[in-house]
């Protein structure tokens, strides 16, 4: 039997959506029909991907999203449905890093980090998710998901990055609680956690000798490219994964199997 992808009459937001693998997960979704609301701090580069995106032949929209205020993770979830319609899947995908000893690490450093990665995605996801749930007791089967983009960081300690790495291993645990809470509402929360992918950002710093190093210590000496991440985020988002729920799924080329 063969599965088709069709997203035509979903809503999907996906913040962090200015750059790398929230630009990606955007374009991904709107070349299979979703309406795609984009969320983030940078309005322009927003306003150019919805620019890719309509003409090929997508629909999207631009919303101001700044996840560690609280306010404005309320005022662009409001906005984005008033725009485009009820949320069908959220991708939370926000996510920032430093490079820092834990001896070294400062609060500035440590909340940089934390407000982002778990304290903003965890709001993002309640407050939409608080939308869901009243729907979904009008719509008893109407299925709703969220994906968190977590990383191997959150499962594998890696050197220098270990705030970040406590932050990621906190949106692990986060994932299956949603799942847990939110589930009998019709609402699958799964987690994605990447490897290395290389992206506009750290395009560079793959190029230098220090990232060819890391690259020779990886399984197949190779990193990842976003579109690594389409099946997975495809299969997440779709009606088909509707038994799939509080799962935390790996893509990293074998990085965290040993």
């Amino acid at each position: 039997m063969a599965i088709e992808v069709n997203f035509e009459g979903k809503i999907a937001l996906v913040t962090g959506a200015s750059s790398g693998l929230g630009a990606r997960f955007a374009k991904v979704l709107a070349q299979a029909g979703a309406q795609v609301v984009l969320a983030a701090r940078r309005q322009e580069r927003l306003k150019e991907l919805r620019a890719e995106i309509e003409s090929d032949g997508g629909a999207a929209h631009v919303v101001s999203l700044d996840v560690t205020d609280y306010a404005s993770i309320k005022a662009a979830i409001a906005h984005a449905e008033t725009e485009a319609g009820p949320i069908d899947i959220l991708v939370n995908n926000s996510g920032v890093s430093n490079t820092r000893r834990l001896v070294d690490v400062t609060p500035d450093d440590y909340a940089f980090v934390m407000d982002t990665n778990l304290r903003g995605a965890f709001f993002v996801a309640q407050e939409t998710a608080k939308r869901m749930i009243t729907r979904a007791k009008g719509e008893p089967n109407k299925q709703h998901r969220i994906i968190n983009i977590a990383s191997v960081a959150g499962l594998k300690v890696l050197p220098q990055i270990g705030v970040y790495c406590m932050s990621k291993a906190g949106v692990v645990h986060m994932t299956k609680s949603m799942a847990v809470e939110w589930g009998r509402y019709g609402i699958n929360v799964n987690a994605i956690c990447p490897g290395y992918i290389e992206t506009e950002i750290n395009h560079d710093h793959f190029a230098s000798e220090q990232g060819q190093a890391l690259i020779n210590m990886l399984p197949r000496k190779r990193v990842g490219k976003p579109e690594d991440l389409d099946g997975l985020l495809l299969l997440l988002a779709g009606d088909e994964s509707r038994f799939i729920n509080g799962a935390i799924m790996t893509a990293d080329d074998g990085m965290s199997a040993y």
